[in-house]
């Protein structure tokens, strides 16, 4: 009876103002500074100056397994957020415990000498960082009622472009300092999620109130019945085939600079911060006007349909680009639908989670595992289709395009949520 009163409760939240949607954009823009900027540019740039005969393998063994903790680590620690019986909170202790971690292992790779402690140091940061993640995408059906999902979801949708090019930006004015790339986008995680964490009015759970976990609830930790929760099952596909075709690009961006369109080394972090610049811009113009007409109208599918599809044709324009100038038209492309899709798929899929109060964050991390388990399927199959195509990037983003516009198919037979 507690437990009811206590979820109603929660779903008549007043209306969060501002302060608290400033602060958690922050905190999550903050976390994909931190572990985005290393996808982007610094973890290749490390790899290619210990290992260059050998780079390309090396950075997909590193991005493969990292991924795959990040896959282990997010639905994991979300279920421990949603048992955690602190007096601190339900989500804070993870909040900080987890960027603490995560910037020590960003400090393990700037300072690592060989691949193999580049690659111990990546998955520690990654499950690390999971588990900010995990709680900090809980707080969004823990604090936000549902008429305002949307527009908050929208604001959200800006984050991980903001933490790109704010990465982007920061790497290229830092390219003499291989511990400064690590360790000042972490160091600014550090700041903007113990900002959030600190003002955070967390939920709490009464000690003694969680059973322990049987054989049963640890295999849970990673499944959600299909079959019994279809709609659950469609969103999370969709996010898994959008995320894979933006993995190819943001994964394989420096090679793709290098090897395609012919500039070096040197040059590649502010040809990738210039390109993360346009698309950005994009996708701010679209995400929050997005998430507030999804809010108004009272739709989701349709908006993240239409992302898809843009999403799919950016990544076709980059495939044939023939000069830079190209391949920034096919950045702003893809920008347009990244802010059409990801402002209203987050509002989506809390609108279908299996159990919004007692499992949220256990399965907004089975939810992110569409988000981390593209970057071990992008380094595993990109290697076998450049080899086939003899290293032809308008294949590999030809085919990372028509994956993306599977993203929109998906959605299709969502019921619930219109």
């Amino acid at each position: 009876m507690r437990s009811q009163e206590q979820r109603i409760a929660v779903e008549d939240k007043p209306r969060v103002g501002w302060g608290f949607i400033t602060l958690h954009a922050l905190a999550y823009a903050g976390t994909w500074l931190a572990l985005l900027t290393p996808v982007l540019v610094t973890i290749a740039l490390k790899v290619r100056h210990l290992a260059p005969e050998t780079a390309a393998s090396s950075l997909s063994l590193v991005l493969g397994f990292g991924a795959f903790f990040a896959l282990v680590g997010n639905p994991l620690f979300g279920r421990l957020s949603d048992r955690t019986t602190s007096r601190f909170g339900m989500r804070r202790p993870w909040l900080i415990g987890g960027v603490i971690c995560g910037a020590v292992a960003l400090l393990l790779i700037a300072t690592a000498t060989t691949i193999p402690m580049v690659l111990v140091g990546w998955c520690l940061a990654q499950l690390a960082f999971n588990a900010v993640l995990a709680a900090i995408i809980a707080v969004l059906p823990d604090q936000v009622p549902a008429e305002q999902r949307g527009t908050v979801a929208g604001v959200m949708g800006v984050c991980l472009p903001l933490g790109q090019v704010s990465g982007t930006f920061l790497v290229q004015h830092l390219s003499t300092s291989t511990l400064l790339m690590f360790m000042v986008p972490a160091s600014i995680c550090i700041v903007v999620v113990l900002l959030f964490a600190l003002s955070l009015q967390d939920r709490h759970l009464a000690p003694g109130t969680v059973k322990p976990l049987g054989w049963r609830d640890t295999v849970a930790i990673y499944w959600v019945n299909p079959r019994q929760y279809p709609d659950f099952a469609w969103t999370w596909l969709s996010r898994l085939l959008l995320v894979l075709g933006t993995a190819f690009l943001n994964t394989y961006q420096p090679f793709y600079l290098i090897d395609k369109l012919g500039y070096t080394a040197a040059e590649i972090p502010m040809l990738i911060f210039q390109g993360i610049l346009v698309q950005t811009v994009a996708i701010v113009a679209v995400s929050v006007l997005g998430g507030r007409l999804s809010d108004a109208i009272g739709r989701r599918k349709v908006f993240v349909v239409i992302g898809g599809v843009v999403y799919a044709m950016g990544l076709w324009v980059i495939a044939a680009a023939p000069e830079y100038a190209t391949f920034l038209l096919g950045m702003t492309i893809t920008g347009i639908g990244h802010g059409i899709y990801f402002a209203v798929d987050l509002a989506l899929v809390t609108d279908v989670l299996p159990n919004r109060w007692r499992d949220a964050a256990k399965d907004l991390g089975i939810f992110n595992v569409a988000n981390a388990l593209p970057q071990a399927i992008a380094p595993a199959v990109a290697p076998i289709i450049l080899a086939t195509s003899g290293g032809n990037y308008t294949w590999l983003f030809a085919i990372a395009g028509s994956i993306a516009l599977m993203a929109s198919i998906t959605i299709l037979p969502v019921k619930s949520v219109k």
